[in-house]
């Protein structure tokens, strides 16, 4: 008989595992473990994550209410959030925290391809950190987004109280504890109010 696993050593988080699984097998392991979360990165390592505390949900509804809130308004694109899978250009699966993509990119999708995974990069995303995720693999994921065609990325540092954020061609800025953030030129009128974040 196995002896019991050994709980008193955690395991890695996030879990990686080298599987070589096609773009259909991928899909649906996802929509057979819907408590999970899983990512896939271009080299094919898949990715899984458990779902987030309290603390870090609950502010992941109020950044994306914010955003659809805007959107509803604006008319100018669909806003997602941490459940929907996306295959970038370079073949990764990955899921950020909320996402929207501009209405005429979205459109040009076929119905079958609205429904899995989307066939692109989001225009703006934002990863919140939770207090498991690395700040070095967030920003190795950022990159990754801007690499295949985001044109805003907003990282937040819960626990530093700062946000870096991400745009082709330019340095990474990073503000601490700004109460507002503007989406500029990518996100026309959209301001997010911090202080419902931190």
């Amino acid at each position: 008989m196995a002896s019991p696993t050994n709980l008193s050593s955690p395991l890695p988080t996030p879990l990686i595992l080298d599987l070589d699984l096609t773009d259909d097998q991928f899909f649906q392991l996802c929509q057979n473990h819907r408590d999970l979360k899983f990512e896939r990165t271009a080299t094919g390592e898949l990715i899984i994550m458990s779902p987030t505390g309290g603390n870090t949900g609950k502010r992941n509804v109020k950044l994306t209410t914010q955003l659809d809130l805007w959107n509803t308004r604006t008319q100018l694109g669909e806003v997602f959030d941490s459940s929907t899978g996306f295959t970038l250009p370079n073949g990764a699966d990955r899921s950020p925290d909320a996402a929207w993509v501009r209405k005429d990119r979205w459109q040009a999708l076929t119905p079958e391809q609205q429904d899995q995974f989307v066939p692109l990069c989001p225009d703006f995303v934002v990863e919140l950190m939770s207090p498991s995720d690395s700040l070095d693999r967030t920003r190795k994921k950022m990159l990754e987004y801007l690499d295949n065609g985001t044109q805003l990325g907003w990282l937040i540092n819960r626990k530093l109280q700062q946000i870096e954020i991400y745009r082709p061609g330019q340095a990474v800025e990073i503000l601490t504890a700004p109460t507002t953030l503007s989406g500029g030129e990518v996100l026309p009128g959209f301001v997010l109010d911090l202080s419902l974040i931190w």
